[in-house]
Order: C-alpha cells, then structure tokens, then sequence
C-alpha cells in the first residue's frame, strides 16, 4: 500500500483499494464526512450499517466495545480473528450514529493480511464495503471499479484480480458464535 493511499485517506478521501477479501471502497470509519460520501458513491441505503477493518482487537475501545469484560466473546474472537469473519457488536453510542444507522450495532474485521493490518494502523480503522454500487457484482478489479465510480473516488489501488468470497458476518450470544452470512470463512452454524 502506498504513503498516497494513507494521505487521502488520513485526509478524509475515498479510496478503493484491496481488502483481505474483496476490493473495498474504504474511507476513515471516524470522519463522518468521509462515511456520508462513501454512502452517496456506493448509492448504498441509508438505513444499512457498513464493516469497519481493525489493525487490532484494542480498536474496538475507540468505538465503546469492551470485549475484554466479556471472558466468553474473548475465547470466540480468538477462534475467528484475525481472519475473513465480520462480528458484530453492541454499539449505541449517538457519537456513532453516523455509522451504525440507528441499528446501535457495528460489524468489525480483523484481517489475517498483515500488509493491509499495517495499513490501517497508519489511517486508523476503515470503513470498507466491497467496490460496488448497492445491487451490483463487486469489482474483481480496478478497471471495473473505475466503470462504476471514475473520478468520484480518490485514489485507486491495484492490487490485481480479487475474486473472493465476501467476509462471513456473525454475531456472539451468550458466547456461542452464530453465523448471519456465510462467506470467505466457513463456519459451523
């Protein structure tokens, strides 16, 4: 990833770039601005909360999400990070509206990719849906991704074909991981 990258970003732009799965059209999940133009590009529905990539589990503290009282969510991240899994969590503090959409829940990955865990300790966490308009194939490459956005996004990072699955989304109750979307991650339900 490159320092250009890390600017726009940091700066609050848009970027599409690689992610541990798919292509991603990431912005700084802490600059409200940068959420609301990644919304507009995507044409994503308003209502819909995005995934947020972590550089670390100690993120999570920025957002009001405390895993570590919870000895039970500990053990099952622990078997799901790093790596595809999206999960879920609790979160419905007003200073986070702007991206949990009033469901007062926000889904975080930790990706098992150490470049793009480099990355995001340099630009903080990402909000990173896949590069695609709302009812379309996400972008397999950066060509496609230019067809759908042009010069509405930033920068482009190329990285080559990405042809994956999308993350598996979960959630934790009472301990025990339920799977909401399988995904990249094949999980038992």
């Amino acid at each position: 990833m490159n320092e250009h990258l890390v600017d726009i970003v940091k700066g609050g732009g848009v970027a599409v770039m690689p992610t541990d799965t798919l292509y991603g059209i990431v912005a700084s999940a802490l600059n409200r601005h940068a959420v609301s133009r990644v919304y507009e590009v995507r044409k994503r529905s308003p209502e819909k909360p995005c995934i947020i990539l972590i550089a670390d589990i100690s993120d999570l503290r920025e957002f009001g999400i405390w895993v570590w009282w919870w000895s039970s969510v500990r053990r099952a991240l622990k078997k799901l990070w790093p790596g595809p899994v999206s999960v879920i969590f609790p979160c419905n503090l007003e200073r986070f509206s702007y991206l949990h959409r009033n469901t007062n829940t926000l889904a975080f990955r930790l990706p098992n990719d150490n470049k793009l865990r480099r990355l995001l300790r340099q630009t903080g966490p990402l909000l990173a849906p896949s590069a695609n308009p709302e009812g379309l194939a996400p972008a397999t490459t950066i060509s496609e991704a230019k067809a759908y956005f042009g010069d509405q996004v930033d920068c482009y990072e190329d990285a080559g074909p990405r042809i994956s699955a999308p993350s598996t989304l979960v959630s934790i109750e009472h301990g025990k991981v339920v799977v909401l979307r399988q995904g990249a991650a094949r999980l038992d339900p």
